[in-house]
């Protein structure tokens, strides 16, 4: 889901109402003596943690045993079976917050889909996640590369409905041959048509006019009554003849429609839907015919105009003649529109409308009809979960309850967040601890139970569970967002700082940017607390702070007042230090404010590009390029940002063509690095080392600061190092140190451990862990280089700084399994894999369950692997050995 459930308090702006202003005017002056009793009331006002959201995503206790499953039945399936089971696995991926693996999912269900309905759902899905990649497909045409993989598609031609044609054209009962011709009189109108021709139209007409019905011997017939015009009955007696029908104008042809549709014209009635399908070609088209559609049962018609809504989306669901549409659609209406994909277009549906507005009685709807629709077991549990959240936020509390509880007795355990919440607000707080604590002692523990519970304790108990829940997930924000507004509301200002600072050195999430900047605020450390705020619009440039009442722009604005202005050569000195000393969040800070200036931005947004890819914020940094390539100072400049946008999203090769183009008009520091970069990565052949080297040198011949001269020679170092020209290598990594490349200690210390100096490489690799304040990667990477015991403690302080890398967990893992301690060695991997579905991790779990005999958990680790990635061909061979082997 693109967006959160925000809090009640932030939809309520009008009851809430916040001067800024005078806020900051009050709180001046009194929030640096924390003593004071005043002062305590003012920190208790702006520093507040919202409780954490029940999310209306599947999130099984056993993921991956869900995960195998699936991968279990995609490998046996009916075909048409296979797109429901990938977009189960997108659930799955969602509710872990693997938004790449969902996207993965999603194209796989594209790929996979055994249907017109299912290619344009999850062609229309995934055009909606890529919605502002425009440029990139408008890019590749200037390569020559083509990309419409989510285009049009063709109804009329690609949909095959079956028709349901009755025995009577070939065998047609016994009629009089004196009577060949009939006149059908149509108001003033008589029209001659042969007899046998129109009584082949369908077994009605055959009946009416061979059988034993008083027409069979009438010559005259009278169609006045039949809401058919003596246009449209002469184009139905040209049919009749020619099997086709020629140009007939729209209002004609929906005559005909309706008119086939009465007397069962199969044939005819498939050639007016498909006629009529190739005239849809805008949203009203859609709206007006969508209604005859579904009425007149035309399903190539109907599809044809949901093509057309699902491809504006989400502006077409600002239309309520859209909305109503799909609010109102009966199971028959489902079924002419969507044929079988009835869940997995109100599962697209519910999900673009929740990133809108999750409490609107559009989002409702959608959900009712998500579960209307729903049929295993699975969908049943997430459609009632999902509409349980919204009837909650809604304040629907009974409906959310029973939903709930449907949830949860489906087997969806998650779902007792929703019903705890309800006991809670029904005033039943040890009700709502009484059934966390029943799940918590009867299924496999996780984070977000602690987490949960600890809602409804005090004091010691409720620190107890958060840190229990820290734990089993730290990836969970609240508990340290509770745990650092505690400290601080107890006046304990550096244990506050350091507990929101934990999860901010390995997760940058918005809402602990703006914890630790209302922190900052309250001590009056102003540029401490602009640079939480710089970064926060870095991120997200409308984001709302204080419950959602004040723009975060607004705020910045104010607390610009209180600190000192920089010079743009200022913000340089700023930036080479901050750079230096790998303060990716005071970079990215010191960018927003050079921003403002009248300095080149294309340099900047492309700089601001560079921290966001290292702070793992990909969305936030493909727009920073988008932008970079937008106020480039020049063409050579613009080509060499468009290489990196299509190198960043997969196009090698065409970025690859950018950085030549651009060298043709001006040799410079950027296109040398990027063809540098792009040729190393498209042509790993070790002859290309060469001619890497050779473009690194001439972009260090060109003019640049050096931030990016730096990189260069850190990039030369490594290849240097690769090829065993040690020498070079340290003349290069130690060139990087002298301007402030503070990441070339790395490099160097693999240099010196290349030349058998462990003990200088430690060394080496110490010095950039005092000076990097993001340093887990420095950690992990001086393990490598110690004795035993200081490879373990180096590896402790890795998961201490960031839990998510995964590589301390399988180290620990192999020792435990080397000293014969297998059950350890698991646990240690299941500690990791229970918040992150990781292939290593998994696969590494596997052998071990391999090698204590468990084939039956060594399948199903193997299993969850391939759904992390299906094409690993260790995990596939070790799938086949394992598969051979289960009883």
């Amino acid at each position: 889901m693109r967006t959160f459930f925000l809090s009640d308090s932030c939809k309520e702006s009008q009851f809430n109402a916040l001067n800024p202003q005078s806020w900051l005017q009050v709180e001046r002056g009194k929030l640096s003596k924390l003593s004071s009793q005043s002062s305590s009331s003012s920190i208790e006002s702006i520093i507040k943690v919202p409780e954490p959201l029940v999310l209306p995503f599947f999130k099984p206790v056993e993921y991956v045993e869900v995960l195998a499953q699936i991968h279990e039945e995609l490998e046996s399936c009916l075909p048409q079976e296979r797109s429901n089971l990938y977009l189960l696995q997108f659930q799955v991926f969602r509710g872990l917050g693997e938004s790449k693996l969902m996207r993965r999912s999603l194209r796989s269900a594209w790929q996979k889909a055994s249907s017109v309905h299912e290619k344009l759902i999850f062609g229309s899905w995934l055009k909606y996640e890529k919605q502002g990649e425009q440029l990139i497909s408008d890019l590749l045409v200037t390569c020559g590369k083509c990309v419409q993989e989510f285009g049009p598609i063709d109804i009329a031609t690609q949909l095959h409905v079956s028709i349901n044609l009755n025995s009577h054209e070939a065998d047609l009962m016994k009629s009089n041959p004196a009577l060949n011709n009939v006149i059908f009189r149509i108001g003033d109108e008589n029209i001659v048509c042969n007899r046998q021709e129109i009584a082949s139209l369908s077994a009605p007409f055959n009946a009416m006019l061979n059988g034993s019905f008083l027409e069979s011997l009438c010559e005259d017939i009278d169609l006045s009554e039949n809401n058919i015009s003596p246009l449209g009955f002469r184009a139905i007696r040209e049919f009749s003849v020619t099997g086709s029908l020629n140009e007939v104008p729209l209002d004609v042809l929906l005559e005909i429609l309706i008119f086939a549709d009465k007397f069962c014209c199969e044939r005819l009635k498939d050639i007016c839907d498909r006629k009529l399908a190739s005239l849809v070609c805008s949203r009203e088209d859609a709206v007006e015919l969508m209604e005859y559609a579904l009425e007149e049962n035309s399903p190539v018609l109907a599809a044809s105009c949901l093509q057309i809504f699902l491809h504006e989306l989400p502006d077409c669901l600002n239309d309520d003649r859209v909305v109503e549409i799909f609010s109102h659609a009966n199971k028959q209406e489902r079924i002419t529109m969507v044929g079988q994909a009835s869940f997995s277009l109100y599962c697209l549906l519910s999900e673009v409308s929740m990133n809108l507005d999750p409490r609107s009685n559009t989002t409702a709807c959608f959900l009712e009809q998500l579960l209307e629709s729903a049929e295993s077991t699975q969908q049943k549990l997430l459609a009632l979960h999902q509409l349980g959240c919204v009837k909650l936020l809604r304040r629907e509390y009974d409906e959310a309850e029973r939903l709930f509880e449907a949830a949860f007795n489906a087997g969806h355990t998650y779902s007792i967040s929703g019903l705890a919440r309800l006991s809670n607000i029904k005033g039943h707080k040890l009700c709502a601890y009484e059934k966390l604590s029943s799940v918590i002692s009867s299924v496999t523990q996780l984070g977000w139970m602690y987490q949960e519970r600890s809602l409804y304790c005090e004091d010691n108990r409720r620190w107890e569970d958060l840190e229990k829940a820290t734990e089993l997930d730290p990836t969970l924000t609240y508990p340290y967002m509770y745990r650092a507004a505690a400290l601080m509301r107890r006046q304990n200002v550096q244990a506050a700082l350091a507990e929101i600072n934990r999860v901010l050195r390995f997760k940058l999430a918005l809402e602990c940017l703006e914890l630790r900047f209302c922190f900052y605020l309250a001590l009056e450390d102003y540029q401490a607390a602009i640079c939480d705020v710089q970064a926060i619009l870095t991120l997200s440039p409308y984001y709302r702070m204080l419950e959602g009442r004040v723009a975060a722009s607004q705020l910045r604005t104010l607390v610009r007042e209180h600190v000192d202005y920089w010079t743009t050569a200022d913000c340089w000195l700023q930036l080479y230090d901050r750079w230096s000393s790998v303060d990716d969040i005071g970079s990215l800070s010191v960018i927003f404010q050079m921003l403002e200036s009248d300095a080149a931005k294309g340099v900047l947004y492309f700089r601001q590009s560079l921290l966001l890819l290292r702070l793992n914020c990909p969305e936030a940094a493909m727009r920073s390029l988008h932008l970079a390539r937008q106020h480039a100072s020049a063409e050579h400049e613009r080509l060499v940002y468009e290489g990196w946008i299509l190198y960043d999203t997969g196009h090698c090769e065409e970025g690859l063509r950018k950085a030549e183009k651009s060298i043709e008009l001006k040799r410079s520091f950027e296109a040398f690095f990027l063809k540098a970069y792009a040729l190393a990565d498209s042509s790993p052949e070790p002859s290309c080392s060469s001619v890497v080297i050779s473009l690194l040198e001439d972009a260090l011949k060109c003019p640049s600061d050096r931030l990016r001269k730096g990189q260069a020679l850190n990039n030369l170092g490594s290849i240097y190092a690769d090829k065993g020209e040690l020498e070079l290598a340290e003349d290069c990594y130690n060139n990087a140190l002298k301007i402030g490349h503070t990441r070339a200690h790395q490099g160097l210390a693999r240099v010196y451990y290349l030349k058998n100096d462990k003990a200088a490489a430690y060394e080496e690799m110490t010095k950039l862990i005092e000076k990097a304040q993001s340093n887990a990667s420095a950690y992990e990477k001086r393990s490598e280089y110690g004795d035993r015991e200081l490879t373990k403690a180096d590896l402790e302080m890795v998961t201490q700084l960031d839990p998510l890398r995964v590589y301390p967990y399988r180290y620990r893992a192999a020792v435990l399994m080397d000293s014969h301690k297998e059950k350890e060695a698991i646990a240690e991997l299941s500690r990791a894999i229970a918040f992150k579905a990781d292939l290593h991790l998994l696969h590494l779990r596997a052998a071990f369950h391999e090698h204590v005999v468990d084939v039956t958990a060594a399948l199903r680790d193997c299993r969850a692997a391939l759904s992390v990635d299906p094409n690993h061909q260790e995990m596939l061979e070790f799938h086949s050995r394992v598969n051979s082997h289960e009883p």
